[in-house]
């Protein structure tokens, strides 16, 4: 059994867990089964966790940490409310090679509701997430790229069912799911929506042309032409 620095051997057990609990889930998944995986006594998972709750909920906190981080990383550098905001309707944490598995386990959570330490840990996540959204939409909205008919934080509201609901169904493995026949993507619309037309990743650093005027419609700054649009 290699002996590793207690903060690797904590990140090992976590990694191991995640990889359990995404397929066996939280009731199947044991700690003699983790340990085993781990390579090590199961006694030794009880150093750094005090029960197998523990280790959930700590996968659940890891998991929101590395999304904010994830997104941090991906906004580095990237000054346009609009692209920032691309960026993160392109970046879904659920469906990322990164943040799959993580959100695979927090989503076994909705078992384990009833549970004080384990609802918390949830509730926490995803204010975090919605307090991340709802800034970079407040700044888009201060820049007139996204519209102040409705508040930041129904808007990022919004982006997070649709997130959550999108990676539900890539989790459950539904094909075809978020296209059209014509090949149109939830993303593409949800970036329609909010921060106009052709503001995909793959362009996120082309100019957006100011809204003229804050409209009475739904979505209004959205339906703001770019200025060199293809005809």
């Amino acid at each position: 059994m290699s002996r590793l620095p207690a903060a690797l051997r904590r990140e090992q057990l976590l990694d191991v867990a995640a990889e359990l609990f995404s397929v066996k889930g939280y009731a199947g998944a044991t700690t003699a089964q983790i340990a085993k995986v781990a390579g090590i006594t199961e006694p030794i998972i009880y150093r750094h966790f005090k029960s197998k709750r523990d280790l959930f909920v700590a996968l659940i906190e890891r998991t929101g940490r590395q999304t904010l981080e994830q997104w941090e990383v991906e906004l580095e550098g990237v000054d346009d409310p609009s692209a920032r905001l691309a960026k993160i309707i392109n970046e879904n944490p659920m469906v990322s090679e990164k943040g799959r598995k993580g959100y695979r386990v927090l989503l076994q959570s909705i078992s384990e509701v009833d549970d004080q330490l384990i609802h918390k840990a949830v509730s926490d996540h995803m204010t975090r997430l919605h307090a991340f959204i709802t800034r970079e939409i407040e700044r888009a909205q201060e820049a007139h790229k996204v519209t102040t008919r409705f508040s930041a934080g129904v808007l990022a509201w919004v982006l997070v069912n649709v997130g959550m609901g999108y990676g539900v169904l890539t989790a459950m493995g539904v094909p075809g799911h978020g296209f059209d026949a014509s090949g149109v993507h939830v993303k593409d619309v949800l970036g329609r929506i909010l921060v106009g037309r052709d503001r995909q990743a793959e362009n996120v650093n082309e100019p957006v042309a100011q809204e003229n005027t804050e409209k009475n419609e739904m979505f209004d700054s959205g339906d703001q032409d770019n200025g060199n649009e293809s005809q």
